[in-house]
């Protein structure tokens, strides 16, 4: 399967500028005085672009959090970037499993889109693979945190120092993306296939049923299943029931899907918010749907595009849960400073006092840029307000070198100079989605992805109409 996208050579011009008045920028905030974490950078102006060559800076200045901020032993992507150099646990080279999951895709954005050259991407996919080959595993599964340097294991709780299931479903949603877009008529590309292949049929996806009909998040050699987190509906989850039962090697039963993922039909439900149709119970927060990244991590790979099963329309779910949440910051019933219908998204990233999973139920007048950024296949006219005001309203107070930055707050005039990987991620890939299917149409073009969701009883095409 081959993808052609036309380089913008203006565009490119506009990016280099733009970079140059990041780094520039960010030098000089970097000495302003401040709390912790909240100096306030000067802000410059940027110049003027047209949509196009608006998303095109986005993608391309956030693509360079997995390529220029990658850690450089491994290749993998770091769980943060702080711009103040203020790290917890001094955890600089901490990688994350998931975050890194994303990265793949957001590479194959970067070749496709030639941001990097395919041969420079080929090195860095080699590196990373093999990084994934001999790390740490348990039972196939990687854990959620890793050490670049050594790849052993870092602890993401104290139980937590296993095998993370969902973070690995993460992993092999990029690594199949991968796998269907390189060249199997090229050696090293066929090479960097078969090593993939390897690395996928490795995960012991049925080890986490644990002999019963749900899966399990965690598993630990040191403190076995004490976690006991089942893996239930709805949330952002449902990837990794998908591919569990898309494995060759390691298959689940289709009874683990219907009783343990969708609760023995519990999952769903009927909620109307602003005249919109909820037709799934999610977790925690019926009336609003939760945080956006729930419709986002399980659909990088997974395209919801006339996807259904006997629970719920995918699409029109995500569509609403989109609409939701940007019709919720627009009315703004906590009267919060900056919220309108140009200024919304709500979904877990950092926050002004830690981190916290913001939603309509959940909001502390945080604003996430990835929000919005990464609901563009389903609010098109929505996510273009959020990202213009982004760019135009709040410039480099926001936008620095790896994309904008991860959250902010009007109303606590609370800005933030720092990264999350698992945030920058879906990004890069969910606006390729939005512009040309692109990870949608690679993943779904994976045999066992087909056969797994014919297995659970979807319906759904390889491509259709946003």
């Amino acid at each position: 399967m081959t993808y052609t996208i036309r380089n913008k050579s203006v565009a490119e011009i506009c990016i280099h500028f733009i970079a140059g008045l990041l780094f520039l920028g960010m030098a000089v905030s970097c000495n302003q005085p401040g709390r912790q974490g909240s100096g306030q950078p000067v802000t410059e102006a940027l110049p003027a672009l047209s949509d196009e060559a608006l998303l095109d800076t986005i993608q391309r200045t956030t693509f360079n959090y997995f390529w220029e901020g990658a850690e450089p032993v491994s290749g993998m992507a770091r769980e943060r970037i702080h711009m103040d150099g203020v790290y917890p646990q001094n955890d600089h080279n901490v990688v994350t499993s998931g975050g890194s999951g994303f990265g793949l895709m957001a590479l194959v954005v970067g070749m496709e889109r030639g941001f990097i050259s395919r041969q420079e991407g080929i090195e860095r996919l080699e590196k990373i693979t093999a990084f994934l080959d001999t790390c740490d595993r348990f039972h196939g599964v990687w854990p959620h945190w890793l050490y670049g340097e050594t790849g052993r294991v870092k602890a993401f709780s104290t139980k937590d120092n296993g095998g993370d299931l969902v973070e690995t479903a993460y992993v092999v949603q990029g690594l199949l993306t991968v796998r269907q877009y390189l060249d199997g008529s090229d050696p090293a590309e066929a090479l960097l296939q078969e090593r993939i292949t390897a690395l996928c049929e490795g995960v012991e996806w049925d080890w986490y049923l644990k002999g019963e009909p749900v899966l399990y998040w965690h598993w630990s050699p040191e403190y076995g299943w004490e976690m006991n987190h089942r893996i239930t509906g709805y949330n952002e989850c449902l990837i990794t029931y998908i591919l569990a039962a898309s494995s060759e090697t390691h298959p689940i039963p289709p009874e683990a899907y219907h009783r343990g993922w969708a609760r023995g039909g519990e999952i769903s439900g009927e909620n109307y918010r602003y005249g919109l149709l909820l037709e799934l119970e999610h977790n925690g927060d019926r009336e609003y749907g939760g945080p956006l990244f729930w419709s986002h991590y399980s659909y990088l790979g997974l395209d919801p595009r006339n996807l259904k099963d006997s629970y719920a329309d995918y699409w029109r779910h995500n569509v609403n849960h989109t609409l939701i949440n940007h019709r919720y910051c627009a009315e703004n019933p906590k009267g919060y400073e900056g919220y309108s219908d140009r200024c919304w998204g709500l979904t877990a990233s950092y926050s002004v006092d830690g981190y916290a999973a913001h939603s309509p139920a959940r909001d502390l007048g945080v604003i996430s840029p990835t929000a919005a950024l990464s609901s563009f296949p389903y609010s098109p006219e929505e996510s273009m307000k959020a990202a213009r005001f982004f760019y135009d309203s709040l410039g480099t107070r926001l936008l620095g070198p790896y994309g904008f930055y991860d959250a902010f707050s009007l109303q606590h005039n609370w800005f933030p100079r720092r990264y999350l990987a698992i945030d920058q991620g879906p990004i890069v890939v969910m606006i390729e989605n939005y512009r040309t299917g692109l990870l949608w149409n690679l993943f779904m073009a994976n045999r066992e992805v087909r056969e797994g969701l014919e297995r659970l009883g979807f319906q759904f095409a390889l491509e259709g109409p946003f």
